[in-house]
């Protein structure tokens, strides 16, 4: 009989737990592999009012026009030509790491094409790979937009479509958003601003006369 009543408190506590910390979701779609760009890609094209985005590497590469990392760049401006409000948030690190660069490349392109583009601190790394789409779909993992991740490695993640869980994570976003140096020119200064920016050692009076 204890145990029997052991056994039903447990159950009651897991259900208040669950109910207090849970989010609501109508559906949740697992993306494997190759799926990513497809699904990514078709999100983007039916958004309507917004779409935020994290990314650890995000490459745009100028010999290959048509790889997927750079149709879903262009996609993005092609949102943003269509009215919808589109911010990306990109890692960046000090020294000549490969994602710094690329990411710097590809927030130039997106700059050029209207996108508002911030890059996150230099003594944080931002790892996430987020996407949050008229404020209730989300889709998380470990996809970056690069020409392996996309077409090569084994990744996984998932589309979450829940306008809660899609609050919560835009919160995230826009306090990481807040910390983040905003990209505001769209020429080849910007892209050697950042490029000195990025040199060890480098102070914000060895790249002002850029601006």
């Amino acid at each position: 009989m204890l145990k029997k009543s052991i056994i039903i408190s447990l159950l009651c506590l897991l259900s208040l737990y669950n109910s207090s910390l849970g989010f609501p979701a109508k559906d949740v779609q697992v993306i494997t592999d190759r799926e990513y760009f497809g699904v990514v890609r078709d999100n983007i094209q039916k958004a309507q009012s917004s779409i935020n985005v994290m990314m650890f590497e995000a490459s745009y590469y100028e010999k290959y026009k048509d790889s997927p990392s750079n149709v879903l760049i262009r996609e993005l401006i092609a949102a943003k030509k269509r009215g919808v409000s589109v911010k990306v948030i990109l890692e960046r690190r000090k020294g000549k790491e490969r994602a710094t660069l690329r990411n710097i490349e590809t927030g130039n392109v997106l700059t050029k094409g209207g996108v508002a583009v911030a890059y996150d601190p230099l003594a944080i790394t931002t790892h996430t790979k987020l996407l949050i789409i008229d404020g209730k779909i989300s889709i998380v993992g470990s996809t970056n937009w690069t020409y392996n991740a996309l077409d090569k490695n084994h990744e996984v993640s998932v589309l979450i479509q829940s306008s809660e869980v899609a609050s919560n994570l835009q919160d995230y976003f826009q306090s990481v958003w807040k910390s983040c140096s905003k990209s505001k020119c769209a020429d080849t200064g910007c892209v050697m601003m950042f490029w000195i920016l990025a040199r060890p050692g480098a102070t914000y009076s060895n790249f002002v006369f850029l601006l």
